[in-house]
């Protein structure tokens, strides 16, 4: 018989995967060599989402036709891996694939099943289901697997989340596998596999927590039964902690590290490695690390010099209770070696480095009580390494080694020099080409300034034969970010494809024309973005949009030189007197800015007064613009506008399950214009009522924080009110990325309300370092500026750490920083609002903010007294909070 395209697709369609197979099987191998091209160009052709919107899923049917026409394990592979195709493997019906393979006598089934190996993904791996069908291919040709990362995740993935109701233990599913040998070597040695294990949930036959307790349970059985030679598995455990990873990675290596409990003779044998594990590992990993040190220590197996070696990283790790089982190994190890005393006790001095005040204080206690039986040269380089200690214990030092006190200067904060000047302007096409390609991978501001003025620029020069040369292929590669979708409609990137279309002379998109049109005009009538007839934001990021919408329907009809809104800084800045000079040559000329462009110009005026000499001639120039702006100097500009704070809380019902975000509360604020100052674009900016609930992960300008800080420069506290919601997320939703506008603000200018207060002790107090280093940056320059503003976050970090709505643990990393990097000053006033209240609660983040406070206090020489502090320090009992409480009280009246 002679196959048929439309009968295969037909079957296929309808599901009828025995149908399909039946048609292969019934033909001769020439007549299936010979359809091999067909079946490619009928998959080739069809809808690559059509196992979406038809009623069945054709894939498995395509599958089996390749298989059986296919010339050549490259020629499978290629179309086995397409869309169509590899999306539908785990529906395959392999007693069909069997069949026809076996029909076939395909010599090439293994090399198939590697190539399709080497292509298996290493993220979101799911449930292991590509993995599964092609070791049902390898096992068909009886050949092994590749040990590739892709393999083993896919492997791993199968074991741990196998799907199906009934299945045995892990264990057994393990002993019972045929490549266990092969590939759990893979588990240990690949960078990552860890996550996979801590991450599935799947328990047996119900969910359990995130530990990655079945796989280290399972292991750990097998070691037991023999299935698995301990030694291998011990040494794969610790190369594996050795080389490193993320803590959660980590975490099921740990777990199996304790349930196999290492014998003293084999800890004995990767001492080294511990030793390593103690001073560079992971906090739970050099718990693991000292726990086994110990063990050899206590049965006389461990080496001094190699418990000194190994002391002196550790002593500095931040983790005090291992520096501290640290001290006390190093004590116990002088006791027993009293002749080396006085190499334990130096190396015991490493803490006086250490950046808590209470491990410096012990390590000083336990050395001061020693003291009379070390060598004289001993305390003399103990006395020269206590240099180095903070607080109040300097004074204490010289007290017990009869040395001077050495007075702790605080680090001098450099003074600011200011934002940085706009980069060089786009000159040609193939510039701005390439600039708009970065734009749609990264949208900052500084780039969107420079995208617009090049466009409008080269356009008016008459190089529109570069453009349309140039930018096309921009658009073709980009249309989906370039051209209006459902998705797209009323973006910035959006607009931007129709004014390079319009730039261009390319054919434009009637609709999108007229809705650009349209959202322009509403704008200048109406005063308002979004809404009925308008796509575009309300929030600031609307003003960008409505810019490039206004240079896409105007470009053409009105020729513009230039734009006048291109700041003159990167944080958005334009200098009065540049505006003023760009006004006066449109006067010169006879033409005018657009509507929206002039007002986003005025909105980046500067505060205060400018110059006479630039206010007078300014009142000279008799154009439109030019007046608009005379009169905008005249008037002092946009007044700053009111921020209140609002307290957002959750949705609880009558039987108290929280709807939506679970949080005690969340600070937001809002906005309202002091006086209107006549531009349309100020009324949507200036008028803000945030939500009465919070939202769940907002990220409206996450990807835009540069744009949002440049719409007005000098009023950092509207842009701050319109991001609070993401920059508590970052908080109270362990959100990430969001932190990148407060360094942003921080160069712009304008007194810091509520809004930016409350966004700056959010940020410190999020969860991801990058966050927080950024609220560091932002902080450091604000406080090398004149306005006020440290007492006011350390009040609202008092207040969001009462109730747990910022974690205030992770906030004293990145305050340490600060007065480590010279604005010691403007720490002591955060910490100087902070303290009464967290007193009063007794918080229990509150003695490491005294601690801090203490070394804050010495550097700048402060005495003073704060509220609620001289009663803690007067409680009896040695409590963490009464040491601290009486150590910066006695810092702060000696």
């Amino acid at each position: 018989m002679s196959l048929d395209w439309e009968i295969v697709d037909r079957r296929a369609r309808s599901g009828d995967q025995p149908g399909v197979a039946r048609l292969i099987l019934e033909a001769t191998e020439a007549e299936r060599l010979a359809f091999a091209k067909a079946v490619e160009a009928g998959v080739k052709g069809a809808d690559p989402d059509l196992r979406w919107s038809a009623p069945v899923d054709p894939g498995p049917g395509y599958a089996l036709a390749v298989l059986g026409t296919a010339p050549s394990a490259a020629r499978a592979a290629t179309m086995f891996l397409r869309r169509q195709l590899r999306d539908s493997w785990p529906q395959i019906q392999f007693a069909r694939f069997q069949q026809i393979a076996d029909a076939r006598q395909l010599d090439w089934l293994g090399e198939l099943g590697e190539r399709l190996c080497a292509r298996l993904p290493v993220r979101d791996v799911w449930f292991g289901a590509e993995w599964a069908f092609t070791a049902q291919v390898l096992q068909a040709a009886g050949a092994q697997p590749p040990v590739t990362e892709g393999v083993v995740r896919g492997w791993l993935t199968r074991l741990i989340r196998p799907q199906g109701e009934r299945r045995p233990p892990l264990s057994m599913r393990l002993r019972d596998d045929p490549y266990l040998d092969l590939l759990l070597p893979g588990v240990f040695e690949i960078d990552g596999m860890g996550a996979d294990i801590y991450n599935a949930t799947w328990g047996e036959g119900s969910a359990l927590p995130k530990s990655g307790i079945r796989f280290h349970d399972a292991v750990a059985a097998l070691v037991a039964e023999g299935r698995l030679e301990r030694k291998t598995i011990l040494a794969a455990i610790v190369d594996r902690l050795a080389r490193g990873d993320k803590p959660n990675a980590l975490r099921p290596f740990v777990l199996l590290h304790d349930e196999l409990a290492p014998t003293v003779d084999e800890i004995a044998a990767h001492a080294l490695d511990y030793a390593r594990l103690l001073a560079e590992g992971p906090g739970p990993v050099a718990t693991v690390a000292q726990r086994c040190l110990r063990t050899l220590d206590d049965t006389g197996r461990l080496d001094l010099d190699t418990l000194l070696e190994t002391s002196v990283p550790a002593l500095l790790r931040k983790e005090k209770t291992l520096v501290k089982a640290q001290i006390s190994a190093l004590e116990k190890a002088a006791r027993r070696e009293p002749e080396r005393a006085g190499e334990v006790f130096e190396t015991i001095a490493a803490a006086f480095g250490h950046p808590a005040l209470d491990i410096q204080e012990r390590a000083l206690g336990l050395i001061t009580r020693h003291l009379a039986a070390l060598p004289a040269d001993s305390v003399a380089r103990i006395a020269d390494a206590s240099t180095v200690l903070a607080g109040d214990l300097p004074a204490r030092a010289a007290a017990v080694f009869g040395t001077t006190v050495v007075a702790e200067v605080a680090p001098e904060l450099p003074p600011y020099l200011g934002p940085a000047p706009m980069p060089a302007p786009i000159t040609s096409a193939a510039e701005l080409a390439e600039e708009i390609s970065v734009l749609v991978h990264e949208e900052t501001g500084v780039r969107w300034e420079q995208v617009l003025a090049g466009l409008v620029a080269l356009h008016a020069d008459g190089r529109r034969d570069e453009l349309a040369a140039a930018l096309p292929p921009v658009l073709d590669r980009y249309s989906g970010d370039l051209s209006e979708h459902l998705w797209n409609q009323g973006t910035a990137l959006g607009c931007l494809g129709a004014a390079i279309t319009a730039a261009t002379g390319l054919p434009r998109d009637h609709g999108t024309h007229q809705r650009l049109y349209g959202a322009v005009r509403i704008a200048w009538q109406e005063g308002r973005r979004g809404g009925s007839g308008s796509d575009l934001s309300g929030g600031p990021d609307g003003v960008l949009a409505l810019r490039v919408a206004e240079i896409a329907v105007h470009l053409n009809g009105s020729m513009m030189p230039m734009l006048v809104a291109t700041p003159t800084q990167v944080n958005g800045n334009l200098d009065p007197e540049v505006l003023l000079d760009r006004l006066a040559r449109a006067e010169a000329e006879g033409w005018q800015p657009w509507s929206f462009d002039l007002e986003q110009a005025l909105l980046r005026l500067p505060r205060g007064p400018v110059p006479a000499e630039v206010t007078a001639r300014a009142a000279a120039l008799t154009s439109p613009a030019g007046r608009q702006f005379a009169q905008w100097l005249a008037g002092g500009g946009l007044p700053d506008p009111v921020s209140e704070l609002f307290v957002q809380k959750p949705v609880i019902n009558e039987g108290g399950f929280v709807w939506g975000l679970d949080v005690p509360r969340r600070m937001a604020a809002t906005l309202r214009p002091s006086r209107d100052g006549g531009l349309r674009l100020e009324r949507q900016l200036l008028t803000l009522d945030p939500p009465e609930h919070p939202q769940w992960a907002p990220d409206e300008f996450e990807d835009l924080p540069g744009v949002l800080a440049m719409v007005l420069p000098h009023h950092r506290e509207v842009a701050a009110a319109w991001a609070i919601g993401e920059l508590a997320a970052l908080a109270d939703q362990d959100q990430r990325g969001s932190g990148r506008l407060l360094p942003l603000l921080a160069e712009c200018t304008g007194p810091a309300g509520p809004a930016l207060v409350y966004g700056m002790a959010y940020t410190f107090g999020a969860k991801q370092e990058a966050d927080r280093a950024a609220a560091v940056d932002a902080f450091l320059v604000m406080a090398a500026g004149a306005e006020p503003f440290a007492g006011a976050v350390g009040a609202a970090l008092a207040d969001m750490a009462s109730d747990g709505s910022v974690k205030l643990n992770r906030a004293l990393p990145a305050l340490t920083d600060v007065h480590r990097s010279g604005a010691s000053a403007a720490i002591w006033e955060l910490l100087t609002a902070a303290l009464p209240p967290l007193l009063a609660a007794g918080h229990r983040a509150t003695p490491d903010l005294l601690e801090l406070a203490t070394q804050v206090a010495v550097a700048l020489g402060v005495r003073a007294e704060i509220p609620g502090l001289a009663e803690v320090a007067a409680r009896p009992g040695s409590s963490r909070l009464v040491q601290e409480a009486k150590r910066l009280h006695s810092a702060l009246t000696s």
